[in-house]
């Protein structure tokens, strides 16, 4: 079984598969919108410091707030 981890615990540049977002369906339809669906690929661009989490999803370069990026489970892509 492959480790499920909220998405601003991956360290930068490190890319990602989405499994599942956590949250009410308002909330996994604005994430579907922006991107954010089962398997799609994500890369960490910028999680540091007390800030938005900056990724690159589906081409498009999102910035989440923390606490909502933590209900997006991903799962670390292979060699990563």
């Amino acid at each position: 079984m492959r480790v499920r981890v909220p998405l601003p615990l991956l360290p930068e540049n490190s890319e990602a598969v989405v499994v599942e977002v956590r949250g009410g369906w308002g909330l996994e339809r604005r994430l579907a919108e922006l991107g954010f669906t089962a398997g799609a690929r994500v890369r960490v661009l910028r999680s540091t410091g007390p800030g938005p989490v900056l990724v690159l999803v589906r081409g498009s370069r999102v910035a989440l707030g923390r606490g909502l990026a933590m209900r997006i489970l991903v799962e670390p892509a292979e060699g990563v």
